[in-house]
């Protein structure tokens, strides 16, 4: 079995500074000019923190944000619309400021702290043996071996955002080490507060499934589908199945469905805030479904697919959520559709769905998300590409 490139990568760089402090053993001198190397890698990953939870917060999750009402609207429009001029040209000037701030600061600190004890203890372990030299030099590293993880798992995840190739992106998701340190470092720090909320998306567990009529069943959850609608493809019959279902089967309603959305947005005026007022029940209502998206991540189409059932039993994932708003849009004469494409789920890029509606007083389609409405602001957000892509409409109604 063929080690994941990433995963060694990660142990190399956590464990060489240990191992170089083994070999060379504990000297203050070189403890202090670590320190110093230290410190600057702190301070860099501090400001990395800062830089990303502060741009989250203003401009990704702006409507609960104090902040962003202090930012002219003219300025908030054009970074909204832009969102990689923020990427590519102010976050880097934020994070080279406040870096240079806190290395200042530590460095100070360490020089009146760190740097007497240092001498102290290479007083006291002077006349102690090689081994024991050995191992405290290797111990004082663990600081540094931590700092050149964090920042290299930084690095990946944007390398991994801003659209990377497909092999280094399934390299990612195979890592086991990689996604787990992301999602106990990096989300929590990327997302900020609402980090709790976010819907842990689980690799690719939107499947979209094409077969010809002779071999038209996904597994014994279609054997028996006599719903399937068939779509033309050059010479042959070919039926699309999404998580099991086809997408007429998918977005199908009933009179409850359509009575509640009805009854949701009686007291809405305007398309843009009855399709608001949905996508708030539902990205607030819906609970991810996990276990269902672990079975459909492994093939297991034995689970019921749609807004139907997930109307029903309040929980789904991404094509069941865009199923639902699909119904509820239809059911207040919203034009509405169902897109596919793929979106970052905070360490990479898989499968994803979501809609987008038409507004008559804007005169224009916007970006609907509500599987990730828990994780903030995904109603016709200016960002919204900076964590969808290759969208592609696959119905509209």
């Amino acid at each position: 079995m063929k080690t994941n490139p990433v995963t060694l990568i990660l142990v190399f760089l956590f464990l060489f500074p240990i191992a170089r402090g083994f070999l060379f053993k504990f000297s203050s001198y070189d403890l202090k000019r670590d320190t110093e190397n230290l410190i600057n890698s702190i301070s860099f990953i501090v400001a990395i923190f800062i830089g990303i939870r502060y741009y989250k917060v203003i401009f990704l999750n702006y409507e609960n944000s104090k902040i962003y009402k202090f930012i002219p609207s003219e300025i908030s429009s054009i970074l909204a619309s832009k969102p990689y001029i923020l990427y590519f040209i102010i976050i880097p000037i934020f994070v080279y400021i406040v870096y240079k701030l806190i290395s200042v600061v530590l460095n100070l600190i360490a020089r009146y702290t760190f740097f007497n004890i240092y001498d102290v203890l290479d007083r006291i372990i002077s006349n102690k043996s090689n081994t024991v030299k050995r191992i405290i030099g290797a111990v004082v590293q663990v600081p540094r071996a931590v700092c050149y993880l964090v920042t290299v798992l930084f690095l990946l995840n944007a390398v991994a955002i801003i659209n990377p190739s497909m092999k280094i992106n399934s390299y990612l998701k195979d890592s086991k080490a990689y996604n787990y340190l992301c999602k106990r470092i990096i989300i929590p720090v990327t997302n900020s507060s609402v980090a709790k909320s976010f819907p842990n998306i689980l690799d690719n567990s939107f499947k979209i499934v094409t077969k010809t009529d002779s071999l038209n069943k996904v597994g014994n959850a279609l054997k028996n589908d006599d719903n399937a609608s068939n779509v033309e493809d050059g010479n042959s019959n070919v039926i699309v199945y999404y998580n099991g279902v086809t997408l007429d089967e998918g977005i199908r309603s009933n009179d409850q469905i359509n009575n509640f959305a009805r009854s949701l947005t009686s007291a809405s005026k305007g398309n843009l805030n009855k399709a608001r007022k949905l996508y708030d029940w539902i990205g607030y209502d819906i609970d991810y479904d996990y276990q269902k998206a672990n079975m459909v991540l492994n093939n297991n189409y034995n689970v019921k697919s749609g807004a139907i059932p997930t109307f029903n039993t309040r929980k789904g994932i991404c094509f069941d959520y865009s199923c639902l708003y699909v119904a509820m849009a239809r059911a207040n004469n919203i034009k509405v559709r169902l897109v596919t494409g793929e979106g970052f789920n905070g360490t990479s890029w898989v499968s994803h769905a979501w809609n987008q509606v038409y507004v008559p007083e804007m005169g224009t389609w916007i970006n609907v998300d509500t599987t990730f409405a828990k994780g903030g602001n995904y109603f016709n957000n200016g960002s919204f590409n900076i964590d969808h892509r290759n969208s592609k409409v696959i119905g509209e109604w």
